[in-house]
C-alpha cells in the first residue's frame, strides 16, 4: 500500500473505532467523526524546541528511523459542548467525557499502531495528556504543535488547535516507520477569526480567570483554575485526580465545530 492508501485505511479505522467505543467501553457517545492527518518526519519538526518547549522531543527521539508523524483529532458532539457553556465551572459531563476520551485516544492510538506494525512498520506512542512539566506547564510531546506542523489545524487565540471540525475535542498522535507522505487537512495560514484580522475575541471574553488576551496566555492562571475546578465540581470527586478541565474557551465559539474561515460549501 502507498501512503495515500495507508492514510485512507487509518482514517477509516479511526472512524470505526470512535463509532464502536460506547459498545467497547461503556462510554457515552460523546464524539463526532474523527480527523487524521500526517506528514513526513522531516526537518519541520526540528522547530519544536523553539515553538513548543526547549526540551520537546523530536520524532526520532520516540522512534529512531521515524518516517511519518500521524495526528488525530476526536471532536466532541454539539450537545456536550453546548452543555458546558453556562456558568463559570465545567459541566459534570465535561469532566466525564475528558476521562473517557483519554481512554478512547489511548485505544485508538494502539489500534492504529498495531495495524501498522502488522504490516511491518514500527510505531511509538505517548499519552493523550499529562506528559508535561507541571512546573513550566509545557509538554515534551505536544499533540497541538504536532497537529499544526502536519497541517491538521491552526492555533487560535485560545491556544487550542482549530481543525476543519473545530477546536472542541481532543488530540492524539503517533510516530511510525511507514512512509505516508503529506496528508494535510488544513493547509491555510490561519483558522482563527481574530488572528485573520476579523472581529471575534469571544474566547477571551469567555475565560473565567482572564487567562487569555491578544498579547499572550497566562499558563499559570489557567492551570490553577483547572486544579481548582477539580475540587469545586462535586461530580468530579469520583474521577481521576488528573481530571483538570474547563473548556469555556471552546464552548459555543465560532470555531467550536468548524474552521470559521473556511468557505461554505
Amino acid at each position: 500500500m502507498n501512503g495515500a492508501e495507508l492514510i485512507t485505511a487509518l482514517r477509516r479505522m479511526a472512524e470505526e473505532a470512535v463509532a464502536a467505543e460506547p459498545a467497547r467501553s461503556g462510554a457515552r457517545p460523546w464524539w463526532r467523526k474523527p480527523l487524521v492527518a500526517a506528514a513526513p518526519a522531516d526537518e519541520r519538526f526540528n522547530r519544536l524546541p523553539a515553538i513548543a518547549a526547549p526540551d520537546h522531543l523530536l520524532p526520532r527521539d520516540l522512534l529512531p528511523g521515524a518516517a511519518a508523524v500521524v495526528v488525530f483529532f476526536v471532536p466532541f458532539h454539539t450537545g456536550l459542548v453546548r452543555d458546558n457553556r453556562p456558568g463559570e465551572r465545567p459541566s459534570p459531563d465535561w469532566g466525564l467525557s475528558y476521562v473517557q476520551t483519554n481512554a478512547l485516544i489511548e485505544h485508538l492510538g494502539k489500534t492504529m499502531a498495531a495495524w501498522l506494525e502488522g504490516r511491518g512498520f514500527r510505531c511509538a506512542l505517548t499519552p493523550a495528556t499529562h506528559n508535561f512539566d507541571e512546573e513550566r506547564l509545557v509538554a515534551r510531546w505536544s499533540h497541538k504543535h504536532l497537529g499544526h506542523l502536519v497541517n491538521l489545524g491552526r492555533f487560535g487565540t485560545h491556544r487550542l488547535l482549530i481543525t476543519p471540525a473545530g477546536c472542541a475535542g481532543r488530540l492524539g498522535s503517533l510516530v511510525t516507520e511507514a512512509e505516508l507522505g503529506e496528508q494535510p487537512l488544513l493547509p491555510a495560514a490561519e483558522a482563527c477569526l481574530l488572528k485573520a484580522g476579523k472581529r471575534c475575541g469571544r474566547c477571551i471574553a469567555s475565560c473565567p480567570v482572564s487567562a487569555l488576551s491578544t498579547e499572550g496566555f497566562d499558563r499559570r492562571r489557567c492551570w490553577e483554575r483547572l486544579k481548582e475546578n477539580r475540587a469545586a465540581v462535586p461530580a468530579f470527586a469520583h474521577l481521576p485526580e488528573s481530571t483538570h478541565v474547563c473548556g469555556k474557551c471552546a464552548a459555543l465559539m465560532p470555531c467550536s465545530f468548524r474552521n470559521p474561515l473556511a468557505k461554505a460549501n
